[in-house]
């Protein structure tokens, strides 16, 4: 028995968790602004704003279950004398804690969407002899007796509770939303008319549709996961659900920690190029320039080889083989944000260049006030507009990205699971006969549905903040 756990911080946790509180210091500092406010108001009352922003959370709750990290203890030999402290060398995460009968139940090979055999043929000994057959699952299906009869009535009993699980769901949530509008609309019942008719402020009956059907992906999940493969399975065996999950977090790390590092080069040199000018602003430019110039992907392929050169010249540096995974994630990060910070930097620049002639930063000017003074008092919160746009949109191509290097070889450690690694791994398996289509189809989804929410989100909190839309 597992008698307890060591807590495990990584630095991707960390970083993690200190944008999550980022975010959370943003959030109370519009609500303190009345103009940031009413920005983040325009956004909520957008239905595809409402939509993206459900769906993302959905991520963000997966991203930040797979990100708390222990190592299990393990059991206690019979005879030892004392307490044992003695840990796992292996580090699991909430999200595998929850999911862990999708990561055990592992099978000898693939096997389709909610199968009970495996996808190819064996050779099993019989009473009669030898025969070319499909074996059937340790786990999937494995409470079926024939399969053939029984998978259709027992998939439809699952799918019929599943949806009642979301009705009942869906129902408290209106519930709660109107409780929670009781107060404006005059009455809970009048608040949950309200919402269903969309006469709301804020676009509830988005937010209420959308999370309704997530119940009912996730009540569908719930009722299969732990008798099927719901996405089937990997060439080792591996379910596909869980590999998805657990990819989620890598595209998190990559599209959200790169921003941390990008955006120090980006606004300290885009704001001091276009209000100092002179031999800044030329300096500036030939160092983002010299950067364009180079081929992003040989410049990130260098970078990689070279701090996986170091890694595995210092294996004393990691104690287990998660911390080296993340040592070659954070660096990863580190190398998309130091070269992907041109791109802000330059419309940061062109902002500046505008803003340092308008008429009230001339008057600071001319009243004494010093550089420091004015960039932090009137350029920085005048192009932060600017920032937040830029970084909610290339979130998807930093996603976009990590799944393209990963996929040529020069992304995560392969002991990494993300969308690249199974997208790779998936590649060579589309010229067999029969095709295995699932673990690509599986990676695609997910990271299509998590691109499609950033980008929609990003259309919308560009247009609230942007001042020539408003």
């Amino acid at each position: 028995m597992m008698a307890g756990f060591q807590p495990v911080l990584l630095w991707t946790d960390a970083l993690l968790f200190l944008l999550l509180l980022a975010g959370v210091g943003v959030v109370l500092h519009a609500r303190a602004q009345p103009p940031l406010r009413q920005a983040w108001r325009k956004v909520g009352e957008r239905a595809t704003g409402m939509v993206s922003a459900c769906v993302l959370g959905v991520f963000i709750v997966i991203g930040v279950m797979d990100s708390l990290h222990y190592r299990p203890q393990l059991a206690q030999l019979e005879g030892a004398a004392g307490p044992s402290e003695t840990y796992s060398a292996e580090v699991l995460s909430l999200l595998d804690r929850v999911l862990e009968p999708l990561r055990l139940n592992t099978e000898k090979t693939y096997s389709a969407p909610l199968a009970a055999t495996l996808y190819q043929r064996e050779t099993v000994e019989t009473g009669s002899g030898q025969v070319r057959t499909y074996p059937r699952l340790q786990h999937g299906g494995a409470h079926l007796q024939a399969p053939e009869a029984e998978f259709a009535p027992d998939l439809a009993r699952r799918l019929g509770h599943a949806a009642g699980l979301a009705v009942v769901a869906s129902v408290a949530l209106l519930a709660a939303l109107a409780v929670g509008l009781a107060a404006r609309h005059g009455g809970p019942i009048r608040a949950a008319a309200a919402v269903l008719a969309g006469r709301t402020v804020l676009a509830w009956r988005a937010a209420w549709v959308a999370c309704s059907i997530i119940a009912l992906v996730v009540a569908v999940v719930v009722m299969l996961a732990p008798y099927y493969h719901v996405l089937g399975t990997d060439k080792v065996g591996q379910d596909v659900l869980y590999l998805s999950l657990k990819s989620v977090r890598t595209a998190l790390v990559i599209g959200t920690v790169t921003t941390l590092v990008m955006l120090p080069f980006a606004i300290a040199l885009g704001i001091a190029a276009g209000y100092l000018g002179g031999w800044v602003d030329d300096a500036v430019q030939y160092v983002y320039t010299v950067l364009n110039a180079i081929p992003s992907v040989l410049l990130i392929a260098a970078a990689v080889l070279m701090m996986q050169v170091v890694i595995d010249t210092h294996p004393h540096w990691f104690g287990t083989a998660a911390e080296r995974s993340d040592a070659r994630l954070l660096a990863l990060c580190f190398i998309l944000g130091i070269t992907s910070w041109t791109g802000l930097c330059r419309l940061l620049r062109g902002e500046t260049l505008k803003l340092r002639e308008l008429e009230y930063v001339q008057a600071a000017r001319a009243f004494g006030v010093g550089t420091t003074g004015i960039l932090r008092r009137h350029i920085l919160p005048n192009v932060m507009h600017i920032v937040l746009i830029a970084l909610v949109m290339d979130f998807s191509g930093l996603v976009l990205a990590e799944a393209v290097l990963s996929y040529v070889g020069i992304g995560v450690d392969p002991t990494t699971i993300s969308f690249g690694t199974m997208i790779n791994l998936a590649r060579a398996e589309l010229a067999r006969e029969p095709m295995v289509w699932w673990s690509l189809a599986a990676a695609f989804v997910f990271m299509f549905v998590l691109v499609l929410a950033a980008n929609l989100f990003a259309d919308v909190v560009r247009d609230a903040f942007d001042p020539r839309r408003r």
